[in-house]
């Protein structure tokens, strides 16, 4: 390791040591002098501290390295002991985040620095969502976390031993994809469900909708369209929230096609996109600037087919709706030829887009790309025009109709991209 290599590696462990020193210092930014407990300098030389003790260890061995954490875990921990007397407080944070800074120091200096970097930024990514992660566990149920427990306990301990090929009618059943597909589409609902009881109430309509956007496009759409329904004359902010849900959905399409037919993505990526930035637009448009603070429209989205995605029905019910999209898509494409697919995709979409889109994404033969990109297209469109359909007859004309103009623009913004794209 020559000298540069050194310098860059004490730059870093010093580095990674400051971000996690603003994150703390920010906290206890009003404080007097004196009396701040450890901030922005001290984690900064902690992580060079590690760093050092890093270098030394390289040259020596790895006994002053060990020594080294022994005393500065000594210095923490008698601090936070002192701090315990005088002030009664019993958090342990800033003492687990020294250690860690110290460790992160020593190993960017003896390890990869690209790992010490991410964790370094993880852990002050982790230390800044205290207020939110605090909210989600108040909000949170022993009901919900129960059933997020077992279904990943069920997922890592069955996922490993289900067969990876074909059962069933036209060998279209592949037991390993399609739980792999129903858990990956539950994570993502379960993000979203878990921030709509989160910060529903305190953000609007706006976050409640890009929230409930996850778990369901459809159910936010119409949970909104009913509060315009016994509210006509603010229908700005739930118009705002639901076209945020539609923003939500493109982007899901876009995320599921990367994830599980990264091939189709160059084909879809670009309208998809295009009809996203539209409905974005369209929904900041409407998100009347200071309506929240007066506190209209701020109740979360709060509607019974907003279930938790990892009850075990919901999951089930997904994963036989995904499996007999398989067989339905299969079938068509034997009998009819894969062109059929696109009409099954019109048909499906009508209720769920991300069933129709996994499915698509196993054609995988290269003659078939157009078809499956087109089928996609299509789902995401009959989607949008459903959820047009729900928003009229569930919060009136004037609600409808603007979220019917902006669905139009978005599906022919989409369309002009698909068409001159290459």
């Amino acid at each position: 390791m020559d000298d540069s290599d050194t310098f860059i590696r004490l730059g870093l462990a010093l580095a990674i040591g400051f971000l996690i020193g603003v994150e703390r210092g920010w906290r206890e930014r009003g404080e007097a002098d004196g009396e701040r407990a450890a901030g922005l300098r001290t984690f900064a030389l902690i992580g060079l501290f590690g760093g050092i003790w890093g270098l030394l260890a390289r040259e020596i061995g790895p006994a002053p390295l060990g020594l080294a954490f022994l005393a500065i875990a000594g210095a923490l921990t008698l601090f936070r002991w002192r701090e315990t007397q005088a002030e009664g407080s019993h958090g342990m944070t800033t003492l687990v985040a020294g250690l860690i800074t110290v460790s992160l120091g020593a190993y960017a200096v003896l390890g990869n620095m690209a790992v010490a970097a991410a964790a370094g930024v993880a852990t002050a990514a982790l230390l800044a969502a205290k207020e939110w992660l605090h909210a989600w566990l108040r909000v949170l149920t022993w009901q919900e976390l129960r059933a997020a427990l077992i279904l990943l306990a069920m997922t890592f301990v069955a996922l490993p031993v289900l067969p990876n090929r074909g059962f069933g009618p036209y060998d279209a059943l592949n037991p390993y994809e399609i739980w792999l597909m129903t858990v990956a589409v539950a994570g993502v609902s379960f993000i979203g469900y878990v921030a709509v009881k989160a910060a529903g109430k305190r953000y609007g309509s706006l976050i409640a909708g890009l929230a409930g956007g996850l778990v369901s496009s459809t159910a936010t759409t119409l949970a909104l369209a009913r509060r315009v329904r016994a509210e006509p004359a603010g229908w700005r902010l739930p118009l705002s929230g639901a076209l945020a849900a539609s923003t939500i959905m493109f982007v899901r399409v876009v995320v599921v096609v990367a994830l599980f037919g990264p091939t189709l993505l160059g084909r879809l990526a670009g309208p998809l996109a295009a009809a996203a930035l539209v409905c974005a637009v369209a929904s900041l448009v409407f998100n009347k600037p200071g309506s929240e603070a007066k506190g209209e429209g701020v109740e979360p989205v709060d509607d019974p087919r907003l279930q938790n995605p990892f009850e075990l029905r919901q999951v089930i019910g997904f994963g036989l709706l995904l499996a007999s999209i398989f067989i339905v898509t299969r079938a068509l494409t034997e009998a009819f030829g894969v062109e059929s697919s696109v009409a099954l995709a019109a048909v499906a979409g009508l209720a769920d887009v991300d069933a129709i889109t996994l499915s698509m994404t196993k054609l995988t033969g290269t003659d078939t790309y157009a078809t499956a990109t087109l089928a996609i297209l299509v789902a995401a469109a009959a989607n949008s025009l459903s959820k047009s359909a729900l928003a009229l007859f569930a919060g009136g004309r004037t609600f409808g109709m603007a979220y019917l103009a902006v669905t139009l623009a978005a599906l022919a913004a989409g369309g002009l991209v698909a068409m001159v794209q290459p």
